[in-house]
């Protein structure tokens, strides 16, 4: 394990080119040892004011927005130095949050490259051009809308950062980023990597840490913000949808999910159940893609059961730093008991196959840990199944056929992302095009890429990220009609 001197214990705010404290200050503890790691300027709306200004003087009196090249060169040095430190971030995030070192340190070294994508798209993006009559030309091109505001969460901070922030950049638009507090000493070490992009101009990037809710609700009522991003949950989501609407402000919104695993009896457990445990457990549950919900066809599913009993009984939880950890705590103590609470009350219907739960006695006592837990509802309707939990908790349902495992899959408000375990590649097809979900997996889980874009159906948001038409999310078409012939006099 790795010393905690080496990660930082203090951070600040970026706004406008320039380190910005402020007069409240906040205390970043371990998830792993209930430990303090550091302290951090906590913002608010002051900080979110300042931030706007600075945003919209960058965006009104620069050529930022009209550079596609200069765009293009500070997204590729950005990622570099973010590379630079991918050691050290993913060594912080894994302390702050609880990701287990791994996936931590994936996150901090692979994500960067999506600026990388973001900057050829800057490149490549084209508008369109025709004669309409003969002395009559149209053309159409993208602007950028100006302030964007984006709002990250805590989950995976600098893989959801960069997602927004390259599209928005590489689009034209200036920023204002409201960061976790979760994730603060993190969040510090992202700003240094902006400080360094030296071809990054001053206020195009303003990046503020805030553990309440007054800077967020201040961005996007703003109008000198013109489109939000904001990643997190569908009641948030809801929120921030009905005061946007005030000002008729864009908004892209990826929401709650409750991924459905929809698994045929044509599979095998022992190759199958692996990856439902990992759909289940990676990055700790706190996933909005999580694999909370496995649907087994009857007439395999008791060898799913014992499977994912067993294997979901022997993942390793220790420390987040600790290269042997395969799970982690939950981001903080707070949270880990209102999921023990949850399964208590999800013990009253239904069937428990892996009790699990808040760990409160031993050398992880003063974590967050929460040990994985299956249980098998008795109805649709339940919480297990309808709510998303944000944990290592599985929702364990059986089918009878294809129709009644697309009616079970769909049957909650969420359409985020789903998955189809069979060897039948028809059935495969058919079950996809079924399901109401804006990604799906067939015979894997939890692939990307930044070709192709993510979104929701029904309440698991509005909008998408990566691929084409994340940048077209930060900008306006324009259409200009010109005559080519002279006006007679």
């Amino acid at each position: 394990m790795n010393t905690q001197s080496n990660v930082p214990t203090n951070a600040r705010h970026w706004i406008g080119g320039a380190w910005v404290s402020s007069a409240k200050t906040g205390v970043s503890i371990s998830p792993s040892t209930g430990e303090k790691l550091g302290t951090y300027a906590d913002g608010g709306r002051a900080e979110a004011e300042t931030a706007i200004a600075a945003a919209r003087r960058a965006f009104d009196t620069t050529s930022w927005s009209r550079d596609r090249k200069l765009r293009a060169a500070a997204l590729s040095e950005l990622a570099d130095r973010l590379i630079e430190r991918a050691e050290i971030l993913g060594r912080t995030l894994a302390r702050e949050a609880g990701k287990v070192i791994t996936q931590a340190t994936m996150e901090a070294t692979f994500t960067p490259q999506t600026l990388r994508h973001n900057a050829g798209q800057a490149l490549a993006q084209l508008g369109g051009a025709a004669e309409l009559a003969p002395g009559v030309l149209a053309t159409s091109w993208h602007e950028a809308i100006g302030v964007a505001g984006l709002i990250v969460p805590w989950n995976s901070p600098i893989a959801l950062l960069l997602r927004a922030l390259g599209p928005a950049l590489a689009a034209g638009c200036t920023t204002v980023v409201k960061m976790p507090a979760q994730t603060a000493l993190t969040n510090g070490l992202v700003m240094e990597a902006l400080e360094a992009t030296k071809s990054l101009p001053p206020g195009v990037v303003n990046m503020f840490t805030e553990s309440g809710n007054e800077g967020a609700p201040f961005m996007v009522s703003s109008p000198d913000v013109d489109v939000i991003n904001y990643t997190g949950s569908t009641p948030v989501g809801r929120r921030i949808a009905e005061q946007a609407a005030q000002t008729l402000k864009r908004c892209t919104l990826e929401l709650g999910g409750k991924t459905p695993l929809v698994v045929f009896d044509d599979t095998n457990a022992e190759e199958v159940a692996p990856l439902v445990v990992q759909a289940l457990t990676q990055f700790n549950g706190e996933f909005c893609m999580c694999g909370s919900r496995v649907l087994v066809q009857e007439s395999v599913a008791e060898s799913y059961r014992r499977a994912l009993v067993e294997l979901l009984g022997r993942v390793v939880i220790g420390p987040a730093d600790d290269p042997a950890s395969q799970m982690g705590p939950l981001v903080d103590r707070v949270n880990a008991e209102r999921v023990e609470r949850f399964v208590q009350d999800a013990e009253k219907y239904s069937r428990v196959l892996l009790r699990g739960g808040l760990i409160t006695e031993g050398p992880l006592a003063k974590g967050a840990f929460f040990r994985p837990a299956m249980l098998e509802p008795n109805s649709l309707d339940s919480p297990l199944v309808q709510k998303e939990v944000f944990a290592p908790v599985l929702s364990f349902e059986t089918f009878k056929d294809e129709a009644d495992a697309l009616r079970r899959a769909n049957a909650t408000e969420f359409g985020l992302s789903a998955a189809v375990f069979t060897a039948d590649r028809s059935r495969a097809h058919r079950v996809a095009q079924g399901l109401k979900a804006g990604t799906v997996w067939t015979n894997t889980w939890g692939v990307f890429d930044d070709m192709f874009p993510e979104g929701g159906y029904k309440q698991s948001g509005v909008g998408r990220a990566r691929g084409p038409k994340a940048l077209e999310e930060f900008q306006e078409v324009k259409t200009r009609i010109e005559l080519v012939a002279p006006l007679k006099p």
